[in-house]
């Protein structure tokens, strides 16, 4: 039944998708759709609008107009739903390698012409590297340094495996087109299961990237942990533009 009643209302001009917005609503109300903040159904918006003071671009704003009526309980069915939707890794049907977890010793490769120059050895030493793939319990992430990489960073800086990865294990995954409350989730799961000693998040020099950062700090307080976490910023051409200690 459509009413009078206050309503969160998102400029999509302002709005750059950087999903800080999203995990502030309890309710899920709001979802980041084609890289922007978008109200998933008027009647789970409480209109209290706590998602306010999440927003950097001020993109959002309550206002009162006719909408339908907040409803608590198709709230609570939502939830749910989206919960048991979401399939645990290990019921993906895909058959795909990439969900397989593997541990093993980063390797030199080698070509016809002989052994590889350092500035081609691979770093890597775990898979999955999605975060929507790995699960909490992957043994690899127990007792871990993790290095958790917005995906174009990892195109965008040149050197990736020779000065970040050594050590670490990786975590890659986009905070403005994926799922940010299921990263929040995930990160609180493996922050309160594995025991992770250091985070080094990277993110490109751009708002809607930012939010990686954010989202590991969410889940680290969701998880009751406060963990070493080092923030490295990539400019568009490649370059370190700043690093950042963001928790000790």
């Amino acid at each position: 039944m459509k009413i009078m009643r206050k309503i969160i209302e998102i400029d999509p001009e302002k709005c750059d998708g950087c999903g800080q917005c999203v995990p502030s609503c309890a309710e899920g109300a709001i979802q980041i759709v084609e890289g922007k903040a978008q109200l998933v159904a008027e009647k789970y918006c409480d209109g209290l609008g706590a998602c306010l003071g999440e927003c950097p671009r001020g993109a959002l704003r309550i206002i009162e107009r006719e909408a339908d009526d907040f409803d608590e309980h198709a709230v609570e069915e939502y939830l749910k739903n989206r919960e048991q939707t979401e399939p645990p890794v290990s019921s993906l049907a895909c058959g795909c390698p990439s969900i397989q977890v593997q541990s093993f010793a980063p390797l030199r490769p080698s070509s016809p012409q002989g052994v590889e120059p350092m500035d081609r050895v691979s770093a890597l030493s775990n898979w999955p590297v999605k975060i929507k793939l790995v699960p909490p319990d992957a043994p690899f992430l127990k007792h871990a340094d993790l290095l958790v990489l917005a995906d174009c960073s990892a195109l965008a800086y040149p050197g990736v495996h020779q000065e970040l990865l050594p050590g670490k294990v990786v975590l890659i995954g986009c905070p403005k087109f994926d799922d940010i409350q299921e990263y929040i989730e995930k990160f609180a799961a493996i922050f309160q299961k594995a025991e992770i000693r250091h985070v080094t998040t990277v993110i490109m020099e751009v708002p809607c990237c930012a939010g990686l950062g954010h989202i590991v700090e969410k889940g680290m307080a969701a998880a009751g942990k406060r963990i070493p976490h080092e923030q490295v910023v990539i400019g568009a051409q490649g370059q370190i533009v700043s690093r950042e200690k963001l928790a000790a």
